[in-house]
């Protein structure tokens, strides 16, 4: 097939506000590498790493939750360190999750790869970079918020499933940090505590502990517990819960913040609690008499095995998990996207069609 020589994208000026989101149909289609594929992509999600990466939120200098610059930015204070790996290079197109169809290949791929429906993995480690080395796709690299993306072809899995491209772009980001959260915790047949539940990450996290066979407690706001009951969570907190003392085996953490000791009391002793995000804020009061006294382990949990987005893939296949849409937009439309998104309304994922 011929290839275009231009596309559509939504590309990341710099970190900021909605304004640092720009469409242009102009930018260079690229071309892969050795090594690489080139993806036609058909669908894509909203993520919080997205909003956070454009705010710049990693940065050091920031201390607060998620939501408190996410329509403006900081103005210029998190630049220097702003990305999951620190200072970004601008422009960007971002979109951690994709899925589409390999169109091309570098050299060292083989070219029966293409027309290939694939899903692609999102955090990875670059080919020749030190073995704790981090990369996010739509960060380090450009994503998947255009028609055409570029990435390593051990990272594009193919995929056999009726869904549509739109649902199984839901599963890459959101999925692949809860497998990677529960198999750091080694879950099993166990009490866990599940906080912001109704999000991509915490919807997902209720599925995958519940394939494990564990009982859930899903922490979410009283007018979102219906939907996240129909889940799988076998009990409901509201936030405005006291959460019980000496409960839960694990907690599974995604949002920090000043309640966040409480989530160490609820825990037995030799319990186990997981972090993969801070959406109400990274700085936390921690009392280390809880810590040593009840023999608790910490982990924080980002990267993941080479082997956990295979697993991921078989289970979509085999139809094990299941998305959770709650809305679709254009990728032109992608701020307003992210303003649904910030609402915290919705139950799952916000999922992006590439074509108009």
């Amino acid at each position: 097939m011929t290839l275009p020589k231009r596309m559509k994208a939504m590309v990341l000026t710099g970190h900021g506000g909605f304004d640092r989101l720009v469409w242009r149909e102009d930018v260079a289609v690229p071309s892969p590498a050795k090594g690489e594929v080139l993806v036609r992509i058909g669908g894509a999600a909203v993520n919080n790493t997205d909003v956070n990466t454009r705010t710049g939120w990693y940065s050091k200098a920031v201390r607060g939750d998620t939501a408190a610059a996410a329509a403006d930015g900081y103005g210029g204070t998190s630049d220097a360190d702003g990305g999951w790996s620190g200072a970004m290079s601008f422009p960007r197109i971002q979109g951690a999750d994709g899925c589409g169809r390999i169109v091309a290949t570098g050299t060292g791929v083989d070219p029966a790869r293409i027309g290939e429906r694939v899903l692609l993995r999102p955090m990875y480690r670059p080919a020749g970079g030190a073995p704790d080395a981090l990369h996010t796709f739509g960060a380090e690299r450009d994503g998947a918020f255009a028609e055409y993306a570029t990435i390593g072809a051990e990272n594009a899995f193919r995929i056999d499933c009726p869904l549509s491209d739109v649902e199984l772009a839901t599963f890459p980001c959101s999925f692949s940090t809860a497998e990677g959260m529960i198999q750091r915790a080694g879950i099993g047949a166990e009490r866990v505590l599940i906080t912001g539940a109704s999000g991509g990450v915490g919807s997902a996290v209720i599925q995958l502990a519940k394939r494990r066979g564990a009982h859930v407690t899903a922490q979410t706001s009283a007018a979102k517990a219906d939907d996240v009951t129909a889940l799988g969570a076998d009990a409901i907190l509201t936030r405005e819960d006291a959460l019980p003392q000496d409960a839960f085996d694990v907690v599974l953490d995604l949002v920090g913040g000043p309640r966040w000791p409480a989530l160490l009391d609820a825990l037995v002793p030799h319990g186990r609690y997981v972090t993969s995000g801070a959406i109400a804020g990274p700085i936390v009061e921690l009392d280390l008499r809880t810590l040593y006294l009840k023999d608790l382990t910490l982990i924080g949990s980002t990267r993941q095995t080479p082997e956990m987005f295979a697993d991921l893939v078989g289970y979509i296949e085999r139809g094990e998990i299941r998305p959770v849409v709650a809305d679709v937009f254009s990728l032109r439309d992608l701020r307003a996207a992210q303003e649904a998104f910030l609402q915290k309304g919705h139950i799952g994922k916000i999922g992006l069609r590439i074509e108009d």
